[in-house]
């Protein structure tokens, strides 16, 4: 049996819980919820198999110091500290769960990119519900079931972090009007999958989403268009082969605004939800993926300091009522999958 173990770290000194404090809190999901699996048929296990150390550890941070949004954001991706520090202090909430994602490279490539797979097993992992033939993924080993058993754990240790107002009153369910998916890359993808299939308060797309081979992106939304705010480089490979653009188009966030390069433009941004950069890699192409997420690999300065601060904030905060003016589709994106 796993090893249990809670790691809290609390970052205020003496300060009382009435002054507010910051608290970062880690467990592993196989400790909080007995009914999960691992999935090693999908590379998901609850510990590396080479060093044995705990490959199932889920994290949280809130800072009930910075007045609260009253926002959940779930991050599908690796745990970046970074990220969660700008959340804390954002005023939200943050979690990174443990879920059964890393099913992409079990999948044969002619059958991957036949066009309509990779969206049903998006899904059945957000939600542990049966989408497609080619995974078996049950409820306790989704996001959605996964987000849910962390946050009653998290209300439990940690009531100060007021976590529960993020569940239903039977805490059967997520109260998703408060929740911000997000992700890169993968997660990103997966995050605007399933908000197309649950109505949540924003999606926030870091370099994504992809899967080029298919149409889902086009399909009906229950999340609309508005709420979808993406971030991506022009070097990035999903610039050079339409992933991104293409992507955008069938959310239909060009409903929401034209395409904003922050390098030359100032928040709001003209209000957009279609954010590019194309400043200097110093010719450290293959930083053009993940340089736009906030973690250590990002893009900073000439001073060192991370360039684009301004830009994390308005994917996370800038008011969703506040829309740019619709412009047409642009004709040079390549729309066939």
């Amino acid at each position: 049996m796993p090893v249990a173990f809670c790691f809290v770290t609390v970052l205020a000194g003496v300060a009382t819980v009435e002054a507010g404090q910051r608290y970062e809190l880690s467990q592993r999901a196989s400790e909080i919820d007995a009914a999960a699996q691992e999935h090693p048929e999908l590379g998901f296990v609850f510990s590396d198999p080479k060093t044995g150390k705990p490959a199932d550890i889920e994290h949280a941070i809130v800072d009930t110091r910075v007045p609260s949004k009253r926002r959940l954001v779930i991050w599908l991706m690796a745990y970046s500290p970074e990220l969660f520090d700008r959340l804390a202090g954002y005023g939200l909430h943050g979690i990174q769960v443990h879920y059964a994602n890393r099913w992409f490279g079990t999948v044969p490539p002619e059958v991957r990119d036949a066009g309509g797979v990779l969206g049903p097993i998006r899904l059945e992992a957000a939600t542990g519900e049966d989408y497609s033939p080619l995974v078996s993924i049950p409820k306790p080993d989704g996001m959605k079931e996964r987000a849910r058993q962390f946050l009653r754990w998290l209300q439990k240790e940690n009531p100060q972090g007021r976590w529960g107002q993020f569940l239903t009153n039977d805490q059967s369910d997520l109260r998703w009007d408060k929740v911000i998916m997000a992700g890169s890359s993968h997660g990103s993808t997966t995050a605007a999958r399933f908000s197309m299939h649950q109505s949540v308060d924003r999606v926030v797309m870091f370099c994504g989403p992809r899967d080029n081979t298919e149409t889902w992106q086009g399909g009906r939304s229950a999340t609309p268009p508005h709420r979808f705010f993406g971030f991506t480089h022009v070097l990035d490979k999903g610039w050079q082969e339409d992933h991104y653009c293409r992507s955008w188009q069938l959310l239909k966030l060009n409903q929401c605004g034209d395409v904003v390069n922050v390098e030359k433009s100032s928040p709001p941004y003209e209000n957009t939800r279609r954010l590019i950069t194309d400043c200097d890699l110093k010719g450290n192409v293959r930083q053009a993926h993940s340089g736009v997420v906030p973690k250590q690999s990002a893009f900073r300065n000439d001073a060192g300091t991370f360039r684009h601060e301004a830009v994390w904030k308005y994917l996370f905060l800038h008011p969703i009522e506040k829309i740019g003016e619709a412009v047409s589709p642009d004709t040079d994106c390549e729309m066939k999958p």
